[in-house]
């Protein structure tokens, strides 16, 4: 009498613990996924609101602006800059989510565990942003100098990074470091600290505990709270964020950075500060938004919950 086969029983899928090494790569990986695609679909918005930061009479609109650079230049023109754009935001992207959830899981767990959950997600952000800039610095220094001279500073990424570098130094990939910072760690912490706090208060709205609703659901949650949080992000760090422009298309050789601000201010006064704010705050609030229903269903996808709403 033949034996019945003998059934194998397959081992659990393996879970990633929360808060281990694997944890905190994973969640790298996801801001990787979540920032360096969604910054390069918006390199013709980016395009369009830097030109017009450095020459607010290059355009009359966003829309006549894309139809001039599509007759002269086709989609390659539109797309101007996407390659640094795509390497600095993906690197930024691993920084500054992999990161956040370091020092969240550090300051609010192991250092400082009865402080107010809103200074940790200030100080877990900020701490993160700082770090994830240093990676970001050199690209973003390539794209806006590609972006903002016409005829184009450089046609590709290795064509820019050489040019600075020969002129330069390496010095000159990071001239725009203090600005970016002042633009960058402000903007991060308005988009986490607003994120958590909006999260909470959806939740709180529709009247269930998070953990009733499903992934796709509490994925919803996420992109809602995200563009809420990009909004607000696009007003606070948009001063720094023209600086940072005119700093890297302007900023003379030799030229300290205090006194090329100061120059740049005098020049343009409080505001040319504010030019390009409306294409960034739909530029922002779409970002965000995606990134985090982009990150979230990264989490959702490997097992591990969403961010935020506890």
């Amino acid at each position: 009498m033949s034996s019945l086969p003998q059934m194998k029983l397959q081992p659990p899928k393996r879970k990633i613990e929360l808060f281990s090494g694997t944890y905190f790569g994973a969640c790298a990986l996801g801001g990787v996924i979540a920032c360096g695609p969604t910054h390069t679909a918006i390199t013709p918005l980016d395009l369009v609101k830097t030109r017009r930061q450095v020459d607010p009479k290059i355009y009359t609109g966003n829309f006549s602006a894309w139809r001039s650079i599509y007759r002269a230049e086709g989609v390659r023109g539109v797309f101007f800059g996407w390659t640094p754009t795509f390497v600095g935001y993906s690197f930024q992207g691993a920084g500054k989510y992999g990161f956040y959830e370091v020092f969240k899981y550090l300051y609010g767990e192991q250092m400082f565990p009865n402080v107010n959950k809103n200074f940790i997600y200030l100080g877990a952000s900020a701490s993160a942003e700082f770090l994830a800039d240093l990676a970001l610095c050199p690209f973003e220094a390539i794209k806006v100098r590609m972006q903002t001279t016409l005829p184009p500073y450089a046609n590709t990424m290795r064509e820019g990074w050489s040019k600075i570098v020969a002129k330069e130094g390496v010095s000159g990939l990071y001239k725009g470091l203090y600005p970016l910072w002042a633009r960058q760690i402000p903007y991060t912490m308005c988009k986490f600290a607003t994120f958590e706090a909006v999260v909470v208060q959806i939740y709180k709205t529709l009247g269930k505990p998070k953990e009733s609703y499903n992934t796709l659901q509490q994925t919803g949650v996420s992109f809602l709270g995200g563009y809420i949080a990009g909004i607000a992000c696009a007003i606070v760090s948009h001063p720094a964020d023209v600086m940072v422009s005119k700093l890297n298309a302007e900023r003379q050789a030799g030229e300290g950075a205090g006194a090329a601000i100061g120059r740049i201010y005098g020049k343009i006064g409080f505001p040319g500060l504010w030019n390009g704010l409306s294409t960034r705050i739909i530029m922002l609030g779409t970002l965000t938004g995606f990134q985090w229903l982009i990150y979230d269903s990264f989490k959702v996808a490997l097992g591990l919950p969403t961010t935020g709403g506890h």
